[in-house]
């Protein structure tokens, strides 16, 4: 959580690039990366260098020991005049991006094509003097600090791209409830917003109740403490993000890095594309544990340039059912997803569309099916969506439905919250009541969700779900076969009419009557006064 003291000074910033002629929420970011990430490889070295001092032990540098090498540090520069810095920073610093190696990342080859688009020179040192600001050493702040920052993408990208609000995120995250051990994937990162939330997912529950507390400002602070067996398997091995914009791919390597990532294995790759075994082969097929997207729906795609294996599971050229398919394929068996789609795909009449479901069905798991309101991704797009929640193999008996109608945001363009921050998401410190849970059905599905999963784990009945006029139902796979595999929650959920009552037409055209009589009254009245 950010203090309103930090939330004015990234507001203000933001007006200067506005001002100074960069309009593009987008760019602004990209350029605020390009500092943030300058100054935490300087922290980097700085902090191997105290290290060193206390053990004797010499260590690579990421900095030649040059003069010149040194004044690429952020210590070393971040003092320049306006016009100096701007020279400086283009001809310099921004090129040795590219001689930093992190590990197996590629964030240092993504930010080595930085470019300063940073024309205004007082606007230069602005947003240097707020990046030297910022508390980029509190792992538990500098996340929300970019959370905040991506929060201001409120235009749409090209190819249907569009950024994920965070507490749907959270729920999808929660439902497939991601451990340490696991491998995890966003095949259309984006921002990695699936990424990153699933990181702060582990942090709150993987901290003992001793590692959770509060600072003076409010800020909730968690210790982690339970994660260390894991930090290696976190900071190299565990998060995986493909995408083929490398604008997103600079944004989500640094949100994952002030995540606390320290190697994020993002990487550019068209994840449908018939090249794709070029590029990372081993993790095309049987590769994770987890999946979570919110692929692109930009309609159709080249057949030619399609993978030819994801051709033989669904012939079709639109990029929705391609992606379920490649999600599929990604997955190790018994491997689990939580991935959002457009309704189309629940209810297409087409043989692909028929045949995904089939696929879904009668070849894996299909767990759950969350109908979000169509506002959910405003102002983005109005488009109606819903959340497909599946594990690879086995066969589906059963598929639990939830008819989420309110997220806690107003569901027009502007997506004002509609109960309080702290009480507002999937995982609220106290239960909604009966008026808020109205305004927010995400803690009352999710708890809903975890009952029913409890249930399913422990072989027991879940008979409690039989009623298809409450919000979270189930549907036997009988059903579903039976209407052409149709998943559309509308097609199994029983609406109840309450029958109204009323007058016979006489007495109702005699109350007319006498209403106009006693207006024709007053209005006499009125001519009488006058």
């Amino acid at each position: 959580m950010l203090t309103g003291t930090l939330r004015n000074d990234i507001d203000k910033l933001w007006e200067k690039f506005w001002t100074g002629g960069i309009a593009n929420p987008l760019t602004v970011i990209e350029q605020i990366s390009y500092l943030m990430f300058a100054r935490m490889l300087d922290m980097q070295e700085q902090l191997k260098e105290r290290k060193s001092a206390r053990t004797g032990k010499p260590f690579e540098r990421l900095y030649p020991e040059t003069p010149a090498g040194q004044l690429l540090r952020w210590q070393n520069f971040k003092n320049l005049s306006g016009s100096e810095m701007r020279s400086h920073l283009r001809d310099k610093v921004y090129p040795g991006f590219a001689k930093v190696h992190l590990g197996s990342s590629d964030v240092a080859e993504f930010m080595a094509d930085a470019e300063m688009e940073i024309k205004n020179e007082s606007v230069l040192v602005a947003a240097v003097e707020m990046v030297e600001k910022l508390p980029l050493t509190d792992s538990d702040i500098k996340g929300d600090i970019y959370e905040y920052l991506l929060s201001k993408l409120t235009t749409a990208g090209i190819n249907g791209q569009f950024r994920t609000p965070r507490h749907i995120i959270d729920l999808m995250v929660a439902m497939v409830d991601v451990q340490p051990d696991e491998i995890i994937c966003d095949p259309a990162c984006g921002t990695a917003g699936f990424l990153a939330r699933t990181m702060e997912y582990l942090n709150r529950t993987h901290s003992s109740p001793e590692g959770i507390f509060k600072d003076e400002d409010g800020n909730i602070h968690y210790s982690g403490d339970q994660l260390e067996p894991y930090r290696n398997h976190i900071g190299k091995e565990m998060f995986w993000g493909f995408d083929f914009d490398t604008t997103m791919l600079r944004v989500s390597a640094m949100n994952m890095l002030l995540h606390g990532v320290s190697a994020p294995n993002i990487h550019y790759q068209d994840t449908l594309n018939r090249s794709i075994q070029e590029h990372y082969p081993q993790q095309e097929q049987n590769a994770f544990d987890v999946v979570l997207a919110n692929p692109p729906f930009k309609g159709s795609l080249d057949e030619n340039s399609i993978h030819p294996e994801l051709l033989k599971q669904v012939k079709t050229k639109k990029t929705e059912l391609l992606f379920v398919a490649q999600i599929l394929r990604m997955l190790k068996l018994g491997g689990r997803s939580a991935t959002i789609v457009p309704d189309g795909v629940l209810f297409g009449a087409s043989k692909a569309h028929q045949k995904l479901r089939k696929t879904l069905i009668e070849e894996n798991q299909l767990e759950a099916i969350i109908s979000l309101p169509s506002g959910v991704f405003k102002p983005y797009a109005g488009v109606s969506t819903a959340i497909l929640v599946f594990t690879k193999g086995g066969t589906t008996d059963q598929v639990w439905f939830y008819d989420l109608t309110a997220d806690g945001r107003s569901l027009d363009d502007k997506r004002a919250p509609l109960v309080e921050d702290e009480q507002f998401g999937p995982l609220p410190t106290q239960p909604l009541n009966k008026e808020e849970s109205e305004k927010n059905n995400l803690p009352d599905c999710l708890n809903q969700w975890r009952t029913y999963h409890q249930l399913r784990m422990a072989n027991q009945s879940t008979e409690q779900f039989s009623d298809r006029t409450a919000k979270a139902f189930t549907v036997p796979t009988e059903e579903i076969v039976g209407n052409k595999y149709d998943l559309s929650i509308n097609r199994y959920r029983e609406v109840i009419y309450e029958e109204e009552a009323y007058d016979p037409p006489r007495e109702i055209l005699a109350e007319m009557k006498q209403l106009e009589q006693e207006i024709v009254r007053e209005m006499d009245e009125l001519e009488g006064m006058l």
